[in-house]
């Protein structure tokens, strides 16, 4: 199967699995695993942060993020379409007891003038704004990445009136390879960021959480709260190292593939595409009088796994186990599917 449903399913690569075997342990509640101690210590570099978490999942990480820079009764600024919004069982509200402000957006970036307007003080009838979050790249957004000086803009105005911002950066690896700028760089102005090693860098699981020493301690509690205390974590972590180091210099080869299959979805009548800045390739099937339902079951006779999301639109994902000639095979399976289709519909901008 060409499997480009999402880039979390990549295979553990031979040196993650050799790693893994190989990987120094202890109980990490305790603080004694060498290698999660060492990928804590490294992420944290990487980032430019004082001290890092690892943690089993993404969601995980904001659930963490969020809670360490709100207090209860607070809202929370976001995208109307963020990952925080749409994918997370209304975490900030089961846990941090905030509800989210949404912002509407065309591509998911915000400006600081449009966070400006909805920020609110304590007063005795609104709820004060805790905390904005960021994500970057956009998932629903067709993995657009935020320009830095919006990044840098919105961190100043938000600090300014002291409110703290918080990045899902679960792709933000892919934001720096199509930037040209470090994730240090990226994350330097905000106050906690959250990465996936099981993404694009294609470890088989684990994010990480990255801050400020103090929040981090606090953030090391709040692990242990939800579940996430994994004792001898070391042979996930020596894979999550692998994936730090290595998976980096293999998102071009992604973006470039992303590039491609929009480039060939877009040769297909009625198919509307999102332009592709990183790994992800957003497009719309309404035009073909097929649902993405359809469509997705047809491609999977096919050999070809790519998801819908909502009625009319669907999203592939390009990653390390996916190649060229694989993602030359699912465009042209996908137009032998919606070939019957009619007027073409233009390429999003």
């Amino acid at each position: 199967m060409i499997d480009l449903r999402s880039d979390t399913v990549t295979k553990p690569s031979l040196a993650m699995r050799q790693a893994m075997f190989d990987a120094e342990v202890g109980d990490d509640v305790y603080g004694e695993d060498p290698t999660v101690n060492h990928l804590e210590a490294r992420a944290a570099e990487i980032v430019g942060k004082e001290a890092a978490l690892f943690i089993p999942t993404g969601t995980m990480g904001n659930t963490i993020g969020l809670k360490l820079l709100t207090n209860h009764g607070q809202e929370i600024i976001a995208d109307s379409r963020a990952h925080v919004v749409d994918w997370e069982l209304s975490m900030t509200a089961w846990f941090s007891g905030c509800q989210v402000r949404t912002i509407e957006s065309t591509d998911g970036i915000l400006t600081w003038e449009q966070i400006r307007r909805l920020i609110k003080p304590i007063t005795f009838n609104a709820a004060p704004t805790g905390a904005i979050t960021l994500e970057n790249t956009h998932n629903m957004g067709g993995g657009r990445f935020y320009p830095q000086e919006t990044i840098d803009e919105i961190c100043d105005g938000a600090h300014d009136l002291g409110v703290p911002v918080h990045m899902d950066g679960a792709r933000v690896f892919n934001a720096a390879a199509a930037s040209g700028r470090s994730v240090r760089e990226i994350s330097a102005k905000v106050d906690t960021i959250t990465f996936c090693l099981s993404k694009a860098l294609g470890a088989p699981m684990g994010s990480i959480l990255a801050g400020s020493r103090q929040l981090m301690d606090k953030a090391r509690l709040l692990r242990k709260r939800l579940g996430g205390g994994m004792r001898q974590a070391g042979v996930l972590a020596a894979a999550g190292l692998i994936a730090l180091e290595q998976g980096p210099a293999e998102l071009a080869t992604d973006h470039a593939n992303a590039r491609f299959i929009a480039s060939e979805l877009s040769k297909i009548d009625s198919l509307r595409v999102l332009r592709a800045e990183t790994n992800i390739v957003v497009f719309d099937v309404s035009g073909t009088g097929l649902t993405p339902r359809e469509i997705s079951a047809r491609l999977k006779e096919r050999g070809v796994l790519i998801n819908g999301f909502n009625d009319r639109m669907m999203r592939a994902l390009t990653h390390r186990d996916v190649n060229r000639e694989q993602c030359a095979t699912a465009t042209a399976e996908l137009a032998a599917i919606v070939a019957p289709a009619r007027n073409r519909a233009p390429v999003l901008q």
